[in-house]
């Protein structure tokens, strides 16, 4: 069955187009709360939330395509992670750094792996990661972050570039323990 047909039904309160759309979006969305959760249980957590809106929401949804669908879904997801963040006061914006201008190289994240990037990206304390993914990831810009997370455009760049140089450092270490 299409996406447009499942999310037909499930509006109508269909229970198996329901779990179809759910298993379709799934594990992509569980991808999504990975990158912003510490913990496998939160992102499940959130993974579970996020799709609870997702259904009680799903009538004031119109149907355009897959993307756009899909799209939605994944907005859905990551501001349910930010709330969580923000419920359990985790992100802490760290200082302003003057070395903002500074760009930092990040290109060797291209040669991990998915499971190693992940791994990396969910190591580096929470206030940098998730403007990294907000910025990085989900293609938000300084002044959308700013209003997402009630900070200063300022401390948005500050934090990206702190996770960009903090996982620099963490690539050049891997490099080291790999002797390449």
């Amino acid at each position: 069955m299409n996406t447009k047909d499942l999310i037909e039904k499930s509006k109508s309160g269909d229970r198996k187009a329901q779990q179809q759309l759910y298993k379709r979006l799934s594990a992509p969305m569980m991808g999504v709360c990975l990158r912003y959760m510490k913990s496998q249980q939160d992102a499940e957590d959130v993974l579970l939330e996020a799709f609870y809106k997702v259904f009680k929401n799903l009538n004031r949804f119109t149907y355009e395509n897959d993307n756009a669908f899909f799209g939605w879904v994944k907005r859905i997801m990551v501001n349910e992670a930010l709330m969580k963040l923000r419920r359990n006061k985790e992100i802490q914006i760290l200082s302003i750094n003057e070395d903002l201008d500074k760009e930092i190289d990040v290109s060797p994240l291209s040669q991990l792996q998915t499971n190693d990037l992940l791994k990396l990206i969910r190591s580096i304390p929470v206030g940098y990661r998730t403007v990294f993914n907000l910025y990085e990831v989900e293609g938000y810009s300084h002044q959308e972050i700013s209003e997402q997370l009630g900070v200063s455009v300022g401390t948005s760049k500050s934090q990206l570039f702190k996770a960009k140089k903090l996982l620099r450092e963490m690539l050049d270490e891997k490099k080291e323990d790999y002797g390449s």
